[in-house]
């Protein structure tokens, strides 16, 4: 798979003419603010499977018609599994759940928008309104826990698409995942920007009590426009540190990802999030810089030209200077931290942060040999 952002420079300007030309083709390209309002992307280019591209324009007959705003659907997904597996060194799980495709929070830095290409759609409003959800997945994952040869190893969710997006509301596939961990005494680790995740209190607590899970609540800026532009559908700053207090109070392991970081717009936040995490009863921390694989990078890129323009050509000049001239470097061990100066100048921040406020001075690691195979329905019982 190449990465695009290595070649696309359309949305690249260096100087003030080609900024103003940008801006122009940039427009040309944008789904009106009336079809798209309340979501993160501007655009809603093909996927880059898709054997032709299509974009609407004005041929000065007046004759477009008006077309409807973006509303959200979803449709069934029937997975073959449950769980997905990876062997990435630079991550620290080799397992994961994704309860859903696509994500409703309209996060414009999304990595995993690019996923949408493999259902034929856009990374772009089809990512934040055409999604799909998983309701087999939690028997899908009671077959696969209760099967002879499973070693049970920590589970995430939320490190794709966010389990507790909006529509988890009606759908409720996490709530059923987390359910069947329960019951099977099985470890899981959680990452959500949404406070949705305080419902579920009465089965993480009896859980975290036993060493079996613990959340990280991802905050990527305490500035309510900023995160109301930038992940429209997503809990308010505030709320989430909300979600932070009610979750230590009930006993759980409670981290916060300070992520992704974006140089020159919420680098400066860097201390003011933990300070405030920690008062929430935070007790562990990491942090991601700014990853704009494939169509995330001129998504990302068209977003800042029409809400920060002035900022423009200071984020992309220091972001490639973090990654190598590029906007974009999947090499493992980089690219999640970056390289060069300004990355080493964002990681000792980080550090002498989390140090003073005593984060991190243990990592609480979840515990495994209390699992005990689901016996369930659906679930193949032992011939003898």
């Amino acid at each position: 798979m190449n990465d695009l952002s290595h070649t696309s420079n359309a949305f690249a300007p260096s100087n003030s003419a080609e900024l103003a030309n940008a801006v122009i083709s940039a427009k040309g390209l944008r789904i009106e603010i009336d079809r798209r309002r309340g979501r993160g992307a501007g655009l809603n280019p093909s996927g880059r499977f898709e054997p032709q591209s299509r974009e609407g324009f004005d041929d000065g007959w007046e004759t477009l018609e008006d077309l409807p705003p973006f509303k959200t659907t979803v449709q069934v997904e029937k997975p073959r599994t449950a769980i997905t597996r990876n062997d990435s060194p630079d991550i620290s799980f080799d397992r994961s759940i994704n309860p859903y495709r696509g994500c409703e929070h309209g996060c414009i830095y999304c990595f995993a928008r690019p996923t949408h290409a493999f259902m034929g759609l856009s990374a772009g409003l089809d990512f934040e309104a055409k999604l799909f959800a998983k309701p087999d997945a939690p028997k899908l994952l009671e077959r696969e826990l209760a099967k002879s040869g499973y070693k049970p190893r920590t589970i995430a969710i939320g490190t794709n698409t966010d389990p507790y997006q909006p529509i988890e509301k009606e759908w409720r596939v996490m709530r059923q995942i987390l359910e069947v961990l329960k019951a099977a005494d099985h470890p899981v680790v959680i990452v959500t920007k949404s406070a949705m995740v305080m419902r579920d209190i009465d089965l993480l607590a009896p859980m975290a009590e036993k060493g079996l899970a613990k959340v990280a609540m991802s905050i990527t800026t305490l500035d309510r426009k900023l995160a109301r532009s930038m992940e429209p559908r997503a809990s308010t700053p505030s709320k989430r540190l909300e979600a932070i207090r009610a979750l230590s109070d009930a006993g759980i392991t409670v981290g916060v990802m300070v992520a992704p970081v974006i140089p020159a717009l919420n680098d400066h936040e860097i201390e003011r999030i933990l300070d405030s995490s920690k008062a929430a009863g935070a007790s562990e921390a990491g942090y991601v810089l700014l990853r704009l694989p494939l169509e995330v990078s001129p998504l990302f890129r068209d977003w800042l030209l029409r809400n920060y323009p002035d900022r423009y050509r200071h984020v992309m000049s220091l972001i490639r200077s973090m990654r190598g001239g590029k906007d974009y470097d999947a090499e493992f061990g980089k690219r999640m931290k970056g390289a060069g100066p300004y990355a080493w100048q964002i990681g000792r921040r980080f550090e002498m942060a989390a140090k003073r406020l005593e984060l991190n001075l243990t990592r609480r690691q979840l515990r495994s040999d209390l699992f005990v195979p689901p016996l369930g329905t659906g679930v193949q019982l032992s011939l003898l």
